[in-house]
Formats: structure tokens, sequence, C-alpha cells
């Protein structure tokens, strides 16, 4: 049967299908972006303040001052001046008072108590407001799609640092330890540097729509993101090291700046046996390894910033130029604070620059592999 022609005067208007919205496609599975955003902002400023407290706790030799392990009833402190005497009993039977604190007072106790009840209490906060709002996305079905399992896997790392931090403070409990083990304090602080990348990572990444994201990637410079993550690790393995220095005090040993006590290398630095233990406890090889590894990320991070100012795009151009001046600042506090023999304030300034150059390379690593967009002249579409 032949179709009935239309007249060419027919009102196009009521037969027309309805079209979809634009975006509508795309706004399908995005959930809360900006809300689990925002969350994830509180949980990285937290850990900041958490990565920065840790190094106040151990520039002031606190960390063994709780001996024991109580994730829940820790919380509450002593009340009394019955359950401050038993807390200071029970800090007299490890080797750090009998050998180093011998004869200290119970108000001197005090002190480095709070700072580390303080630091263990940061903890419970950090994973109760994971918790509180993974549990409040989940059930209202805010999440975006493929984001459940992201979310959930920083809170198991969160849990998994709890694990690691008693582990670490474990070890200083033992027979002859004055300190916790230098390397478990290196494992300690760098599953905090994971947890804030993961963080940093996922703040940027939901910043814009995965559409977008999808866009830029196309338009991503893939050698120079690759050339960024090789600075990632090799600014990681820095940090490790730098824990390993702040695990044994070894900045606060040989203040001469190019040369160690007048020579390249520290005096006898393999003089533990066996030879393994003087890369992790002997301070002059320690010290030396921190310069060396510093020297490495300040040469390769430069060579990757000459790389970024190829790139055509202006705010990934400026994202290395950021990354760049931090790594010149970061150098010069590290000079600073072995020609001062350490003084906790420019250590702790030291630790604190390695934040934020952390977050400043994989901020320029991100958008390497995701660029705005932007228009001929150079500015953002």
């Amino acid at each position: 049967m032949a179709q009935k022609s239309r007249s060419i005067f027919e009102e196009v208007g009521t037969t027309q299908k309805q079209v979809a919205a634009p975006g509508g496609i795309d706004a399908k599975g995005q959930g809360a972006r900006v809300a689990i955003r925002g969350w994830l902002m509180v949980l990285f400023a937290l850990v900041a303040i958490m990565i920065a407290v840790g190094g106040l706790t151990r520039l002031t030799d606190s960390g063994l001052s709780i001996t024991e392990w109580a994730p829940v009833t820790g919380a509450i402190p002593p009340l009394s001046a019955e359950d401050w005497a038993t807390e200071f009993d029970k800090y007299k039977e490890i080797p750090e008072y009998q050998l180093q604190n011998a004869g200290m007072t119970l108000d001197e106790f005090k002190t480095i108590y709070w700072w580390e009840w303080g630091h263990r209490q940061l903890g419970r906060v950090i994973g109760l407001v994971w918790a509180v709002g993974f549990l409040f996305f989940l059930v209202t079905r805010k999440i975006p799609t493929g984001w459940t399992g992201k979310l959930f896997f920083v809170g198991a790392l969160g849990g998994l640092q709890g694990a690691i931090g008693w582990w670490m403070v474990h070890s200083g409990l033992q027979a002859g330890m004055l300190d916790v083990a230098s390397y478990r304090l290196a494992t300690h602080l760098g599953l905090a540097f994971v947890i804030f990348g993961f963080l940093a990572w996922y703040i940027m990444a939901l910043s814009r729509r995965s559409a977008d994201i999808m866009q830029a990637r196309r338009m991503g410079d893939s050698k120079l993101a690759s050339l960024t993550t090789a600075l990632v690790v090799v600014a990681f393995v820095q940090i490790l090291i730098g824990a390993l220095v702040a695990g044994i005090d070894a900045g606060r040993t040989y203040p001469d700046w190019p040369l160690m006590a007048g020579s390249f290398l520290p005096p006898e630095p393999f003089m533990l046996e066996p030879v393994w233990r003087n890369f992790f406890e002997d301070e002059g090889l320690v010290q030396f390894m921190h310069r060396m590894a510093g020297y490495f990320l300040f040469a390769f991070g430069f060579v990757v910033w000459r790389n970024g100012q190829r790139n055509a795009n202006g705010q990934t151009r400026f994202a290395f130029n950021a990354m760049m001046a931090m790594l010149v600042i970061q150098m010069l506090l590290g000079i600073v604070t072995v020609m001062y023999s350490a003084p906790w304030q420019a250590a702790i300034l030291h630790q604190f620059g390695a934040v934020v150059l952390w977050v400043l390379i994989l901020r320029a690593r991100f958008l390497a592999r995701y660029p705005y967009p932007q228009s001929v002249r150079g500015k953002i579409a």
C-alpha cells in the first residue's frame, strides 16, 4: 500500500518525536560528584594535618608514650590522677624511659602523651569522616558509576595505615630500642603519602564530568605524562629515604654542605653488620642517600619541567612551572635543615614542603594526561 504523501503545509511539530535533552545521556551515572569531591577535600585536609602532626610527634620523641593499641577505648585520655599514674607506670616499663628518659616528671610525660594521643585521635576522626561519608553516599546511591570501589579503597588503605602505625610503635617497645624501627616509620609515612596522593587524584578527577575527562584524554600528552609518572616514583623514593633520616635523627649529624665532614662520603659508612643494616641505621650513610636522591630528583625534575614547557596548553605549562618552583624551594629547605642540624621548625617545614611538592607533581601529571580545553589564542575554552 502506497504511503500517504505529506502536504508541504503540514505542521511538522504534530508528528515530531521527542529528542533527549542535551547532556542527558552524560548526566546518567554521574552521581553527586560535587558533594563527593567536597567530602574528599575534607579528608585531604585532614590527612595533610595528620602528616604534619605525625612529623611533630616524631620530632618531639612522643611516639612511644602510649604503649598499648586500643582503637576504641584509647579515644578516652586519662581523666584522673590515678589514670595518669597508671599510664606513666606503663611508660616506665619500656626501654625509651629506662635508657633515655629516666627521671622524667609526670608533667613532662603528659606533654609527649598528648602529642601521641592527638595523633591517634586524628586518625580516628579521619576514619569516622570516611565511614560516615562513604555509607551515606552508598545508601543514597549518589556514588558515580565506577567510583564505589575507588572510594572504598581509600578507606581500606586508611584501616591498613592504623594497623601499620601500631606495627611501627610496637617495634619501639622491644628490648634495646629507643625509637621505632626506621624502616617501619618509612612504611607508615609512605602509605600516608599514597593515601594523600589518591585523594588528590580523585579530587582532580571529580572536578570535571566523565565525558570531559574522556575528551581531554584525547588531547593529552602521553609522553609527558609518562615522564611525570617516573618523577612521581622518584619523589616517592626520596620521601621514603627522608623517613629513614627522621627515624634515626640522621638529619642532625654532618651539618656541613655540600660535603660531609669534609669529604664526599661520610666517614666509615659501612661499620654495621650485616652490611644491609647500614642503609637503614647508619646516620651518615642514610643522610648521604637522602642527599644523592635529592640531587637526582632535582635534576630529573628539571628535565621533566623542560619537557612540560614544550606543551601547547597554558594551564599545563603553569602546572609544571609551579612544580619546578616548589622543587627549588624544597631543595633549599633541605639544605637549610641539614646545615642547622634539623631544628624541629625547619624539619617540619621541610616535611610539609614534601606534601606540597607531592601534590604539585600529581597535578602536573594529571594536566599532562587530561589538559583543559583551550582556544586557539591559548585561553581556556
